[in-house]
């Protein structure tokens, strides 16, 4: 829980506060000396009477009461201090000393006491093993730096104390400036989710932060997590994360195509796309993402890079339209009434390089014109740094001014932190945040541009024989359903399957040749995959040859029988589910064959799906354009296949039980889409 002892305070205690402020009680203390607290300050320290100027008391039973109570030491007292000052009357707690579940079992022993005495007292418990909380109101942190605090800054949710450090380090030189920075530590009692409801729960348009930032290593209870962030994106508020603890080693027991390519990083990528979440790869990404998201994404694709350095607008050229943005050229006449107003060897046609002598005045009249006359410009993106030659202050003195004016988003891009330190605190201090790369971000605005914007929808509802889908998984044991029970299963839930047959004997065989419609596959059946064995012959078009061939099949190592399929011809595509712990079931699709084992062109979505994202996940394929037909080859019929990718969805939530699930191949055409061969795993939990 969090309650307004921990947001806003009238006293707050120390305990362990010191006057070495190389310790973490001293630094603490210093900060919230130095901060914007206004309210009672005590320290609890028996070895001292005054400690930074400030009144020391000896135990809980002399020092006066406080609503929030900052422990910082050794773990072993925290318990017992914290329950004294909860008897008290204390209503919130950061405890940053670590030595608790994070070390050893002893530990986790204390920590499981925090947990029930917060429960118990109903207070607020940030940590243990956390640097502290701050907002505008108290900076409760042993660390610094101390970033500019207000209601309209970006709120930052960390799960640790020395990567939310390092962000804010990086951040601060970039002007980020921050409502609310939350280190959950172990996260005991509140968690990155528990933050997450108190800022949905809080939230007061034109007040609250539109922008949160993230870094989280645990994701508890995902089903939370996701309705949260969705709350609070149907509030406009942009959320950016960086995920650490993304292994792929999980994958490597899969024991199908779906569970292989269903590795933990898939699984949380498609929790965080289902959340609405931007998720980025490094903390320089996560930071771009919050400047962008700050400043609002552009209107359309169309970029005008603006530059004095003709190399560094090349290299973000390059970044957005690898990402798909455009750098259109800019031409006519207004072009040239522009080009005709700047210095000698100057260029508009995009970028435009109003070259290293360039001036404020020069930069006004293009934003200018990028703004009034360029129509097809959708925002503008200025790199000016410093040769240092000149004070480029005025330079960025209009720029910020045009920031302030102008409708169309304009990015800063000033990549001199040694020659134009100063103009760049004067930027920062005008209210203004800049980037300091132009390919990096470039890359990040292409990225946030084209993340999928979902509302809300409801799953579509296909008609299935959910009571026949009930007696299958219920009456099948756990393991891999076999060839019968797989045609079962996937008839009832309206699967298109192929004609086929099943003969475990010669005798079987031969009664089912009058009804065989020639060519066919013949399959083996048993607990050994068929592609291992040699176990898939194509092709086979008369009696003889089946005969012979059923032999050949029925003499290969467990083999109890054989499948025998119609063949089709089509593209061949991929579909199926995985089951992962905590996330639920994940629905992968794409192109089958060699399109799946070597460039893995997969979309991965967590059920359920809605019919926005299965459309936007297909047309994501890298091999979209081939599903659509492309020079002259007719595609698929993508309306069937949208239709079979939320049957999936649809069988998981009526069939839980099913851990992993291939359709692999699928073939299809612009008529229809055939499932030609199935795997499905029963695991229960």
């Amino acid at each position: 829980m969090i309650n307004n002892s921990l947001i806003n305070p009238s006293g707050i205690v120390v305990v362990g506060g010191s006057s070495n402020l190389n310790k973490p009680g001293g630094k603490i203390l210093e900060n919230i000396l130095k901060g914007s607290f206004i309210g009672d300050l005590y320290v609890l320290n028996p070895g001292s009477d005054l400690v930074q100027g400030i009144r020391s008391y000896p135990d809980v039973d002399s020092l006066p009461l406080a609503e929030l109570a900052i422990l910082s030491i050794p773990a072993a007292f925290c318990p017992d201090t914290m329950e004294a000052l909860c008897k008290k009357g204390t209503k919130a707690f950061i405890i940053i000393s670590a030595g608790f579940g994070e070390l050893d079992n002893a530990g986790k022993a204390l920590e499981s006491r925090l947990l029930e005495i917060a429960e118990k007292y109903q207070v607020a418990l940030i940590g243990p093993n956390c640097i502290g909380f701050m907002n505008a109101n108290h900076q409760s942190v042993f660390t610094t730096p101390i970033p500019k605090l207000s209601s309209g800054g970006i709120d930052f949710i960390s799960s640790s104390g020395s990567t939310a450090v390092f962000i804010m380090e990086a951040g601060v030189r970039l002007g980020l400036r921050f409502s609310g920075v939350y280190t959950v530590g172990n996260a005991t009692q509140i968690k990155v989710e528990t933050v997450l409801e108190y800022l949905d729960q809080s939230y007061v348009e034109g007040q609250s932060s539109k922008v949160i930032m993230i870094y989280i290593e645990n994701i508890d209870d995902p089903d939370r997590f996701i309705r949260l962030t969705k709350n609070l994106y149907k509030k406009g508020v942009q959320i950016v994360a960086l995920k650490a603890g993304m292994t792929e080693a999980g994958s490597r027991a899969a024991s199908s195509h779906t569970g292989a390519l269903a590795s933990p990083s898939v699984a949380v990528k498609a929790m965080f796309q289902k959340a609405g979440i931007f998720l980025c790869n490094s903390r320089e990404e996560l930071m771009y993402a919050a400047i962008i998201a700050r400043n609002g994404l552009p209107f359309g694709k169309n970029i005008a890079v603006i530059t004095h350095a003709g190399g560094a607008g090349v290299l973000m050229a390059d970044a957005l339209e690898k990402g798909g943005l455009k750098v259109p050229a800019i031409s006519g006449q207004k072009a040239d009434e522009l080009l005709s107003q700047l210095a000698n060897g100057s260029s508009v046609s995009n970028p435009i390089d109003f070259l290293a002598t360039g001036t404020s005045q020069e930069l006004a009249l293009i934003l200018d014109y990028c703004e009034r006359d360029f129509e097809q410009i959708d925002a503008m993106a200025v790199i000016f740094g410093s040769p240092g030659l000149f004070d480029v202050s005025p330079v960025y003195d209009t720029l910020a001014q045009k920031m302030a004016d102008l409708k169309k988003p304009v990015y800063p891009v000033l990549p001199s932190p040694v020659n134009a330190a100063e103009a760049q605190e004067q930027f920062i201090n005008s209210g203004h945040m800049f980037f300091a790369d132009e390919s990096v971000f470039g890359t990040t605005l292409s990225k946030m541009y084209h993340f999928p914007k979902f509302e809300d929808q409801k799953p579509l509802q296909f008609v299935m024989d959910e009571a026949a889908i009930r007696r299958i998984i219920d009456g099948a044991k756990d393991g891999y359903l076999s060839p019968d029970q797989h045609t079962q299963l996937l008839t009832a839930a309206g699967f298109p399957m192929v004609s086929e047959w099943y003969a475990h004997t010669k005798d079987q065989l031969v009664s089912l040749l009058p009804q065989i419609e020639f060519p066919v596959v013949m399959k083996t059946i048993g607990p050994v995959h068929k592609s291992d064995i040699g176990g898939v012959i194509l092709g086979v078009d008369n009696e003889n040859d089946m005969k012979m061939h059923f032999d050949q099949l029925m003499s290969k190592v467990q083999v109890t029988g054989v499948l025998i399929q119609k063949m089709h011809k089509g593209m061949e595509l991929f579909a199926g589910s995985k089951r992962e712990d905590k996330f639920g079931h994940l629905v992968l699709f794409g192109m089958g064959g060699i399109y799946l084992e070597v460039l893995k062109d997969v979309q991965a979505i967590l059920t359920p799906l809605t019919p926005e994202e299965i459309v936007t996940g297909v047309s994501s394929l890298q091999m979209f354009p081939v599903l659509r037909g492309i020079r002259g080859k007719k595609g698929i019929n993508l309306e069937l296949f949208y239709e079979l990718i939320g049957r999936i969805s649809q069988l998981m939530q009526i069939a839980p039980e099913i851990a992993e699930m291939d359709l692999n191949p699928l073939l299809a055409d612009e008529t229809g889409i055939y499932a030609v061969d199935a795997r499905v795993n029963i695991v229960r939990k």
